[in-house]
């Protein structure tokens, strides 16, 4: 059993808990979090997701900061000091789409030529890029980073099953059952305007 794989899930979980239920301190936990999915990741030998954690981090920060500095016309109505739930426009919808299939295509291809040891360089690109585009749309608290998260979860589950990790799995489970349940709250929170 490893010690990074049940720290990580632990804070993933605490995480991805608190941001579904759309309190603030999810960032403070995701710091801890970003460091310990970085020790587990390079132990695993899964460069990409490795390479994401300093990116995490900086979309971490931006992401507090939005939460609790909106502009005006962005704040909540129940709570003026926060960002209130918005969607993408189709359009948007469509271009992250397009955008991540690019990204992870040209990602993996980098990652099987740069670190040939990546057991699964296309898949893991995939995820990594996965991953940022949920982190941005929550960051920007977009109803849609719950659709992204969604499919992370899912694909982080076959990845993390694929290189034997123990825990992750389960909590890639667990976060499904969590996305579900925001994707319906926070889409509540967006029609109260909050």
């Amino acid at each position: 059993m490893n010690w990074l794989d049940l720290v990580s899930s632990a804070l993933g979980l605490t995480c991805v808990f608190l941001a579904g239920r759309n309190s603030k301190y999810n960032f403070w936990v995701g710091y801890l979090y970003t460091a310990a999915l970085f020790l587990l990741f390079w132990q695993k030998s899964l460069y990409a997701s490795l390479l994401l954690q300093p990116v995490s981090l900086a979309i971490n920060i931006m992401g507090h900061y939005r939460w609790t500095h909106p502009s005006e016309g962005e704040r909540s109505v129940s709570d003026e000091s926060a960002l209130k739930v918005s969607m993408l426009s189709w359009k948007e919808r469509i271009l992250y789409i397009i955008g991540i299939l690019i990204v992870a295509f040209f990602w993996g291809f980098t990652l099987d030529r740069l670190f040939p040891q990546d057991p699964h360089p296309y898949l893991d690109s995939c995820v990594t890029v996965l991953i940022l585009a949920a982190q941005l749309l929550s960051a920007l608290k977009k109803w849609d980073c719950w659709i992204a998260w969604l499919m992370v979860n899912i694909t982080q589950l076959i990845l993390h099953l694929s290189v034997g990790n123990v825990f992750m799995p389960i909590v890639c489970a667990i976060y499904l059952g969590n996305g579900i349940w925001s994707l319906f709250t926070w889409k509540k929170l967006y029609d109260k305007n909050e």
